[in-house]
C-alpha cells in the first residue's frame, strides 16, 4: 500500500513536471513570435525613414535645379 501511494505520487510529480515544462515551451514560443513582430515593425519604420530621406533628398536636388535654371535664365535675359 505505502509503495502504490509513493508510485502514484512520484506520477503525479512526473506529470507535473512534463506540464510545466509544455507551458514553458508554449511561453518561450509566444515570447518568440511578439519578438518577431516588433522586429517586422521595426524594420518597416526603418523603411519607411529610409524612403522618406531619400524623398527629401530629391525635393532638396529639384529645389536646387529650379534654382539654377531661373538663375541661367536671368543671366541670358540680362546678357541680351
Amino acid at each position: 500500500e505505502k509503495k502504490e501511494r509513493k508510485k502514484k505520487k512520484k506520477r503525479k510529480k512526473k506529470k507535473r513536471k512534463e506540464e510545466s515544462k509544455k507551458e514553458k515551451k508554449g511561453r518561450k514560443k509566444e515570447k518568440g513570435e511578439k519578438r518577431k513582430k516588433k522586429r517586422k515593425g521595426e524594420k518597416r519604420e526603418k523603411k519607411e525613414k529610409r524612403k522618406e530621406k531619400k524623398e527629401e533628398k530629391r525635393r532638396e536636388k529639384r529645389k536646387k535645379e529650379g534654382r539654377k535654371k531661373r538663375s541661367a535664365k536671368a543671366a541670358v535675359t540680362w546678357i541680351e
